[in-house]
């Protein structure tokens, strides 16, 4: 037998969650093959097979946490593919190694003529049972399958292949519990059976989140300052260049190129903000590694963009359509989220007019964009002061005030102003 183990995740990352085996049981797998899914902390993680041979024995479960380096299946290289036994029935095989000959009398004998009826009954019940077992299904649905008592033959699923997931046990359980026990079924915390609550486990990666952002507002002496920016000109460039942007580089020329360049001018005169504190010392970083949130259903995540001072506008859009895009499907790598100096988060996209976002760790600032709403507002001209319909954006700093001071914070955001306002000046400074 070969051990499959759980290979080294990262340098910070020592454990992760099983979310789902791609392989089942009795499947042949070559060396290379992805049988396993991993949840770590900040990105999933195939596991790979460093063997060929067939899968023998699965020892954890979905959602089992498994530690760097634990066995959590066995592969035989000399045996062949072709049991087709469910994905995570090897964990519970002294259940479903029943030697055949003793199951098919059973099944022979209940057609035969009943000549004492109530036996034949109960022969029939280990065959529904055995049948039951042998339905595709998750690990995490039949062990939650057991614990209910519930036959997995009875629950209905939409999987194309017809295997049982964790959700449809989950939804047979809770239909049966409205059946039997509709006052027990989801009481609030109160116990009140009129205000029902449903009960969700949080994601390795929420719990991590949350976990963080509380660890930030504890450490750091975080501030927020507050700005408006004019958008008039952005817009227009973006309106007279639009097409022909498309045409040549095959991606839209968004907002976020105009900030992230705004914002590496801004960190070139305000380097303090591109710093992280070391114990007693500041780490004064010379690199833009722009970090952009990007919202999934699994949670906030920051992948980086790589040296952004350096990178056109185009390459820009690019990087954060390429890292928004693998972020939703679950196809980010770890190096795609280390190592940025700064974040920039866009809660406009969700209807935000304005927020105090909180720092990402180790970075000592963020940059919070807004929804952009038109307002009057008060216009210079050689004619005399006006009122004008402009598009209006109001924009975030939180900082860490330990090494941030508040005038270098509020300079800081007048800077991105600036540059934002006369968009030219980006490519001299951003």
């Amino acid at each position: 037998m070969i051990e499959v183990k759980v290979p080294e995740l990262a340098e910070s990352i020592t454990e992760g969650t099983i979310v789902r085996w791609l392989v089942n049981v009795g499947s042949k797998v070559n060396q290379g093959d992805d049988i396993a899914e991993i949840e770590t902390d900040k990105v999933n993680i195939q596991i790979s097979a460093e063997h060929s041979g067939v899968l023998k024995k699965i020892e954890k479960d979905v959602d089992d946490t498994v530690e760097v380096g634990e066995v959590i299946a066995l592969l035989d290289e000399n045996e062949s593919s072709g049991t087709g036994k469910p994905a995570g029935q090897a964990s519970g095989a002294k259940s479903e190694e029943k030697p055949a000959p003793e199951e098919k009398p059973t099944l022979t004998e209940t057609p035969a003529p009943a000549e004492t009826p109530a036996p034949a009954k109960e022969e029939q019940q280990p065959a529904r049972k055995s049948g039951a077992d042998l339905r595709p299904a998750s690990p995490a649905a039949r062990k939650l399958a057991r614990e209910k008592g519930i036959d997995l033959n009875a629950v209905p699923t939409s999987d194309p292949l017809g295997r049982v997931r964790l959700d449809d046990v989950a939804r047979q359980s809770a239909s049966e519990n409205k059946v039997r026990q509709p006052a027990e079924q989801s009481l609030s915390p109160a116990g009140d059976p009129t205000k029902p609550v449903d009960r969700v486990k949080m994601s390795r990666r929420r719990q991590t989140i949350a976990s963080r952002l509380v660890s930030v507002q504890h450490e750091a002496a975080m501030l927020t300052t507050f700005n408006e920016v004019d958008l008039t000109a952005i817009m227009k460039i973006r309106k007279r260049r639009k097409e022909v942007f498309i045409k040549e580089h095959d991606v839209k020329l968004g907002f976020m190129s105009f900030f992230t360049k705004a914002v590496v001018g801004a960190l070139k005169s305000f380097p303090l903000l591109n710093a992280e504190i070391d114990g007693t010392d500041i780490l004064v970083k010379k690199y833009y590694d722009i970090g952009i949130a990007v919202a999934t259903d699994q949670g906030l995540v920051v992948p980086v963009v790589r040296e952004a001072d350096r990178l056109t506008f185009a390459e820009i859009e690019r990087s954060i359509k390429d890292l928004a895009t693998r972020a939703r499907t679950n196809r980010l790598t770890l190096g795609d989220l280390q190592g940025g100096t700064f974040t920039i988060t866009n809660g406009g996209t969700f209807g935000s007019l304005m927020s105090t976002p909180i720092i990402n760790a180790p970075q000592v600032g963020i940059l919070g964009m807004h929804g952009i709403k038109k307002r009057p507002v008060a216009v210079a001209t050689p004619e005399g002061d006006k009122i004008e319909i402009r598009p209006m954006m109001y924009i975030a700093l939180s900082y860490d005030h330990r090494i941030v001071d508040g005038s270098e914070a509020v300079q800081f955001l007048v800077k991105v102003k600036t540059l934002l306002e006369d968009p030219e000046t980006l490519l001299l400074e951003g």
